[in-house]
């Protein structure tokens, strides 16, 4: 398992290296991306990117669940909650270790 975590200054100079933008154009790039993702999902619209997957907003319905300690039984609230459905080449990418 890899213990190194891919953050936006990483992404930011992913592009940097490979397109040849600024430092500050490569970081506001995938700020709007990251931005438009973000903002759709917020609408309800589900976001796919090819060959990658696909992120949607799910509503889970309110429901009864137990307190796995004592036993008791609580009330789980209805919410909102980020899925993410990776593409079927992203699934053999992983599993093959992208050689």
């Amino acid at each position: 398992m890899a213990l190194k975590t891919l953050t936006r200054i990483d992404l930011s100079e992913a592009v940097y290296r490979e397109l040849g933008l600024s430092r500050n154009d490569a970081a506001e790039l995938v700020e709007n991306v990251l931005s438009h993702i973000s903002e759709s999902l917020l609408k309800g619209e589900q976001v796919k990117i090819s060959s990658f997957g696909t992120f949607s907003v799910k509503k889970k319905n309110e429901r009864i669940g137990r307190n796995p300690k004592t036993g008791e039984e609580a009330i789980i609230s209805s919410r909102n909650v980020l899925s993410f459905r990776p593409s079927h080449v992203m699934k053999e990418r992983v599993q093959t270790g992208n050689k």
